[in-house]
């Protein structure tokens, strides 16, 4: 039950460290407005000229009567279209992360600055090139599963009745998982935490996970939102990376608070 609240407040903290940075947060939102003009030309795009390769795709309907040559890729329009709004909303914050990594990179360095008892922030030692490549391999790697459980989750929403009720429920689940890997991967991966032990810390928290990525997976359902939402989704997940390796965290403003002490100390007279 702990894990069920805390995830939720590491989202929530990450917010409230990107509010109190605005210069960080403002060059921290513009990996997601490229990406969002990037996603959004190519579902219009998908939108305009759906229906015209479903024909191209499908020409052993073009002798079928009518309505069924209409119903049959009208309805294969629809499912190529949700295919891909699907495959958007699961693939976003993985290409957002991809286009940012420098920004990301330097706002989770802060976020494990300002939190670190001894101001200190891990460092990989790897170039910005190395770090773009093993980050782009690990986010296939990601999204091809997530791309799995998409499909098979779409094809279980036929089912009557468990389609329209549990199969979404788990489908918030799984995202909220990938989600979490994805985001968590920006400051994991500058300690050298591979892949695979990612996915393995992840799952010995499940709670902690969905209560973190599940919330903001249905938030970035709204593609404004997921763009101003992921500098502090980032945040959070720094956050969150350094509880699961349990390293020390103090509560940001600790330090300032200690030295106001420490000057009251100094300044008072002597007893």
């Amino acid at each position: 039950m702990r894990d069920l609240r805390v995830g939720f407040t590491y989202l929530l903290r990450g917010q409230r460290w990107v509010a109190g940075h605005g210069k960080q947060y403002g060059f921290s939102l513009l990996p997601g407005l490229i990406t969002l003009v990037l996603y959004g030309a190519a579902l219009v795009a998908l939108a305009l000229w759906g229906q015209d390769l479903v024909g191209w795709a499908t020409p052993f309907a073009d002798d079928w009567a009518d309505p069924w040559q209409g119903l049959f890729r009208g309805f294969l329009t629809v499912v190529l279209f949700a295919l891909g709004l699907l495959l958007s909303v699961v693939t976003f914050t993985a290409t957002t992360l991809l286009v940012g990594q420098p920004f990301y990179e330097s706002l989770s360095e802060k976020v494990d600055r300002d939190v670190s008892p001894d101001g200190t922030a891990p460092d990989s030692g790897l170039s910005l090139a190395r770090d773009l490549w093993i980050s782009a391999r690990d986010s296939l790697r990601i999204v091809v599963r997530a791309a799995v459980w998409s499909v098979l989750l779409f094809a279980l929403g036929f089912i009557p009745v468990a389609g329209q009720t549990v199969v979404p429920v788990i489908g918030f689940m799984v995202t909220g998982f990938f989600l979490t890997e994805e985001l968590t991967a920006v400051a994991l991966q500058r300690r050298s935490v591979e892949l695979r032990e990612r996915l393995a810390l992840l799952r010995s928290r499940k709670a902690l996970v969905w209560s973190f990525g599940t919330p903001l997976g249905l938030a970035f359902l709204v593609p404004f939102v997921a763009v101003f939402l992921m500098p502090g989704a980032v945040a959070g997940a720094t956050l969150m990376a350094r509880d699961l390796l349990g390293e020390e965290t103090r509560e940001v403003g600790d330090e300032e608070s200690g030295r106001s002490r420490d000057g009251d100390q100094e300044g008072a007279p002597a007893a």
